[in-house]
């Protein structure tokens, strides 16, 4: 393990070994570095904890904690490996190419061997308040397992989600966008929980795909109508679903980095209107 500080941000890094997952995980800990003892943080997992490091999420922490912008945080990025494509998914079922087949596999990870160690490492803490947010796939597998899981997260982070994950290839001639996305038609199934809220960001120049030719972007489009089976299931933009699309947002760590700002004061936002 090693530990560095900086002046409000305390980062330890840990390379955790899963047998879940049959590899060592490599996991950053950003911690506020003088909070008090009696303080008791909001839990924030991040999935492609490597894409933190990237946007340096450190300072970006450190601004919003120099004005007392947002509340103390336990922020949490879990490195992608090498299997990202199949580890990161929905855990019910893989998609039209098999990809996602580890994905049962990881959330149990999280579950059983990462929040374990989590509280067993920061048991000074009361982690009552927990969140899972990630990034284009990983943002997919964030929704994932906020959604079966309620009652362990409240809030869920998804930039730039991965939510065209279908059951068909587009080019299959039976290809139904409504019947074939996978997450879509998870939360149609699924049952509403009241203490779920979900933050959305997407960016105009996320992609250039546009499959059925409506002027969107097919990453928008996607967004929209997992939204929009959120709210069939009685959650409202503006309670629980923000929604932030960038005109100059594109699938890179730099807009995401830009819009993390936002999320957090989402939040765990010191000020309210």
């Amino acid at each position: 393990m090693e530990a560095r500080k900086s002046a409000e941000v305390s980062i330890d890094t840990v390379q955790l070994k899963s047998a879940l997952l049959g590899r060592v995980v490599r996991v950053d800990f950003y911690l506020p570095a003088n909070m008090d003892e009696d303080t008791d943080p909001v839990l924030l997992l991040i999935n492609d904890g490597q894409d933190l490091v990237a946007m340096g999420f450190s300072k970006l922490l450190e601004q919003l904690y120099s004005v007392e912008t947002i509340s103390p945080m336990l922020c949490v990025g879990i490195h992608a490996g090498t299997d990202r494509v199949n580890e990161y998914g929905v855990s019910a079922i893989t998609d039209h190419e098999g990809r996602g087949n580890k994905a049962g596999y990881y959330e149990q990870f999280i579950l059983s061997e990462l929040l374990p160690f989590i509280s067993g490492r920061f048991h000074l803490y009361q982690l009552k308040q927990k969140a899972f947010a990630g990034f284009s796939l990983g943002g997919l597998s964030a929704m994932d397992i906020v959604w079966n899981n309620p009652d362990v997260f409240s809030k869920a982070g998804l930039f730039s989600g991965a939510f065209w994950w279908r059951l068909r290839d587009k080019n299959d001639k039976n290809y139904n966008q409504y019947t074939d996305r996978i997450m879509q038609n998870q939360v149609r199934k699924g049952q509403y929980a009241p203490n779920l809220k979900f933050f959305f960001q997407c960016g105009e120049l996320d992609e250039m795909e546009d499959r059925n030719r409506n002027g969107v972007i097919d990453s928008i489009d996607d967004t929209i109508d997992l939204m929009r089976e959120l709210v069939a299931k009685g959650y409202r933009e503006g309670k629980n679903i923000f929604y932030l699309q960038m005109p100059d947002g594109k699938h890179e760590v730099l807009s995401w980095g830009k819009a993390m700002p936002v999320f957090l004061k989402w939040g765990w936002g010191t000020v309210h209107d």
